[in-house]
């Protein structure tokens, strides 16, 4: 186990130093000046603009060699230092994230373990019974399928415009003052419903497809054979199959992480929910470097550490990663 967590956290964490390096590079060769458009926000006296680009580009560092900035950056992200947001200039980085990361846990914590969950149990039911599979299949595949930014305007036009049930947009009303009280929390539940129910429904699709394609092939094993020979009931031999079958569904979940957050800067575009996905948008249509950077710095760590985290729980569920490691030298 000792093996195993010291490889694992070794490519982490140079999928990080890459990634976040590229986030870093990325912004800076993209055509456009950000300072420009900072400028453009203020009125100043004629002979005043050099003085004023002048101060803001020393102040956000860009009159450093692109070295220095990439070292400055990287002393900044150890010093838990984020910058100033250029668009919302003199707002920190971390105050605009703190204040979207919220929404994006909300969002994706329970879709994805409902639509693991749930997709799962389904999955495993359309495997063993050919009069729901004939029917649930379709619909699996149709989900699955089915575009986060396509889906998503497929729900906000049926339940939002032609229903009317649920707001069609933003994280709550604009009357409504944020607070612990039931009529905010009901105004914010109902504009929640919609980017949560697109992105579990589209993740569902998924992993009902795969849970059920591992069932028939568990349950056709020799081993599931040789336990109907000895007398063993069919719900013993399809717990079997269901317990090997969850094995590649938790490896699946780790992959799909980094698919369902793209889903939800999709998701969160439609509705205008705002999340990390929906700021950090606006933060490339005006260039601001430090809050793209800031942005996908965050999402990079939440792929990250949930991967991490399944790979640990993977080494509790399957003996075979744990004795691969124990024979080497």
């Amino acid at each position: 186990m000792g093996r195993y967590l010291a490889r694992k956290i070794i490519i982490y964490l140079i999928t990080f130093v890459f990634a976040v390096t590229l986030n870093w590079a990325v912004p800076r060769f993209a055509p456009g000046n950000p300072v420009s458009m900072l400028l453009s926000r203020f009125t100043v006296m004629e002979g005043g603009w050099e003085i004023l680009e002048s101060f803001f580009v020393k102040t956000f560092g860009l009159d450093q060699s692109l070295p220095q900035q990439y070292v400055g950056f990287w002393k900044s992200l150890f010093a838990g230092e984020l910058g100033i947001s250029i668009s919302q200039y003199p707002k920190p980085v971390f105050d605009i994230i703190r204040g979207a990361i919220i929404y994006d846990f909300i969002i994706l914590l329970p879709a994805i373990v409902l639509s693991w969950i749930i997709g799962n149990k389904l999955g495993a039911f359309s495997g063993v019974n050919k009069k729901a599979d004939n029917f649930l299949m379709p619909v699996f595949y149709f989900l699955t399928s089915s575009p986060y930014f396509w889906f998503a305007l497929v729900v906000s036009y049926v339940l939002g415009i032609v229903l009317g049930i649920f707001p069609t947009s933003h994280a709550y009303s604009a009357t409504m003052r944020p607070g612990w009280n039931l009529a905010f929390i009901w105004d914010f539940i109902l504009h929640w419903f919609m980017p949560f129910l697109t992105l579990f429904l589209v993740q569902l699709g998924g992993w009902a497809i795969g849970m059920r394609n591992m069932i028939i092939y568990e349950t056709n094993t020799n081993y599931a054979k040789y336990m109907e020979s000895l007398g063993a009931s069919e719900r013993l031999v399809r717990s079997y199959g269901f317990r090997n079958g969850i094995l590649p569904q938790v490896t699946g979940l780790a992959i799909s992480l980094g698919t369902i957050v793209s889903g939800a800067v999709l998701t969160q575009m439609v509705f205008s929910y705002p999340g990390l996905g929906y700021i950090m948008v606006q933060a490339i249509k005006q260039n601001d470097y430090f809050l793209i950077q800031g942005c996908f710095l965050f999402l990079i760590s939440m792929v990250l550490l949930a991967n991490f985290t399944i790979d640990i729980i993977y080494m509790f569920i399957d003996p075979r990663v744990r004795h691969s490691y124990s024979g080497e030298v």
